[in-house]
């Protein structure tokens, strides 16, 4: 069937087939078509390459964290100590192995503390945890003011006080020998043992010690011994015993620099005047001596 169209050109009809439309018409429909689809597979090809993409990035961020953080968390922990002088690594390794477990996840501060803390010369512990798998163990150990000698189990053991009155036996044994560490007795303990602290009583005279030893002048390596003397009413006195003398020099409990220097000063006047004394009094203020 043929359809007549109009010639617009000059005003007439002529008969030209329709289908001539009609090829057109699909020639243009295929080719929009062919371009959508062209772009709907370049999509398609881009949003699988970004998926890839994706994949490919969350599985190295899984084992970034799998290997800087899990893994390690879980692995044996790695410990360093700090401030230990006098504490040997002997004894700080031996107390680590008394832990339960050594991962850092499962790592218990309170138990390391205790349990290094239990060692003489520690004071006390700070644990730090730094994640993923670092402990740092900070030791503070005990000051060493004055030495003493106590009794257990029928013997006579050395022991050292620190600044709170506390004795220990210290694996320092240089103060032994150190002349400024001085020798303190007759210091009535409730109970001796290490960690076991003085009687509140005494306790000042630490820390009067303490104040001496930081002086220039080490006014303890003229000293023997320091006797405490306690009192029926409260209170105690010293027994001051000078070094190479058999003079005795009695003391209050106010021990300072200037009582170390007047008994220097009783010492030498005593002796010129009477050198059989064998008893200097200091106390109260006053100078006396006598012969027993």
């Amino acid at each position: 069937m043929r359809e007549s169209v109009r010639n617009m050109s000059d005003g007439t009809f002529s008969d030209v087939p329709f289908t001539m439309f009609d090829n057109k018409i699909r020639k243009r429909n295929l080719k929009k078509t062919g371009g959508v689809s062209e772009v709907k597979s370049k999509d398609k090809k881009f949003l699988i390459l970004r998926i890839c993409l994706y994949v490919i990035l969350a599985v190295m961020v899984v084992y970034v964290v799998l290997n800087m953080l899990v893994i390690p968390s879980l692995a044996d922990v790695r410990i360093q100590f700090k401030g230990a002088k006098t504490v040997t690594a002997q004894q700080l390794n031996a107390k680590f192995q008394e832990m339960e477990s050594t991962t850092w996840m499962k790592f218990d501060s309170e138990k390391a503390a205790t349990l290094f803390g239990s060692i003489p010369d520690v004071e006390s512990v700070t644990i730090d945890k730094h994640f993923p798998d670092m402990v740092v163990v900070t030791i503070k150990e005990r000051e060493i003011v004055a030495k003493t000698i106590v009794e257990i189990d029928g013997r006579s053991m050395n022991m050292e006080i620190d600044r709170n009155g506390v004795i220990f036996a210290s694996n320092n044994k240089s103060c032994e020998s150190d002349s400024s560490v001085p020798l303190v007795t007759g210091i009535p303990f409730v109970e001796v043992q290490n960690g076991v602290r003085m009687p509140e009583t005494y306790r000042d005279l630490m820390e009067k010690i303490r104040n001496i030893r930081s002086l220039s002048s080490n006014y303890f390596a003229s000293l023997s011994e320091i006797q405490v003397v306690s009192k029926d009413y409260g209170g105690y006195e010293l027994v001051l015993f000078p070094l190479h003398s058999k003079v005795r020099v009695l003391a209050d409990q106010n021990l300072n620099e200037d009582t170390l220097k007047y008994m220097m000063v009783a010492l030498d006047i005593v002796n010129s005047i009477q050198p059989d004394a064998n008893m200097i009094d200091i106390r109260y203020g006053g100078v006396s001596f006598g012969v027993r």
